[in-house]
């Protein structure tokens, strides 16, 4: 009787052992082999998109279409000024976003105007530091916001634009109350644009 049970204990033991088996074989079926999970390539990056773009990195912006055109305007030595997006964000603040266009003739090096004469901005350096919002309705103006060093959350080492060349900038401010839909964009040396919040 003990050898009955020993075999059949051992049948068992063996059937385990094929579905376990069995069951890795199944999955291992999933991939064709080429290291690619579905839907993502070896860099990580999902097919259907790219990854997503830090808020504040090397000067780039997430939401910068640059087909749209919500406000442009021209400044010192031909620099054409466009903003593409301004987008409330959950975080409670608002990202302005678009290009600086030197459509001159010449090298545009006096950058240093656009971080403003505050002295909390001067550890930006060259930057877009120096621009504002205006909430007319709140009467109110809102300056770009600064991290723990004093950086501001703006695009930063714009210490010339060439000729023909586009700079994409952004800038991220506090967020006004939610029923304000429109604010004035200022940047030293261009003129004011009123510009539609959107989100």
């Amino acid at each position: 009787m003990n050898v009955r049970y020993a075999l059949q204990a051992r049948r068992g033991a063996v059937a385990a052992a094929m579905a376990v088996a069995l069951a890795f074989a199944v999955a291992g079926c999933g991939d064709s082999g080429t290291g690619k999970k579905a839907g993502v390539d070896n860099s990580g990056q999902s097919k259907s998109g790219s990854a997503s773009v830090p808020q504040k990195t090397d000067g780039s912006a997430s939401n910068n279409d640059a087909t749209v055109k919500l406000a442009e305007s021209t400044g010192q030595g031909g620099v054409v000024l466009t903003v593409n997006n301004v987008t409330r964000d959950s975080g409670g603040f608002i990202t302005v976003s678009g290009q600086l266009k030197n459509s001159g003739s010449e090298n545009f090096n006096h950058t240093s105007a656009w971080a403003g004469s505050e002295r909390d901005v001067l550890a930006s350096g060259d930057s877009v530091a120096g621009a504002t919002l205006v909430d007319k309705v709140g009467k109110k103006r809102y300056y770009v916001l600064r991290d723990t060093g004093g950086k501001c959350l703006c695009t930063m080492g714009i210490s010339s634009v060439e000729a023909g060349q586009s700079i994409p900038f952004f800038a991220q401010f506090p967020a006004p109350p939610n029923g304000t839909k429109q604010v004035d964009f200022q940047l030293p040396t261009f003129p004011t644009m009123t510009v539609p919040v959107s989100g």
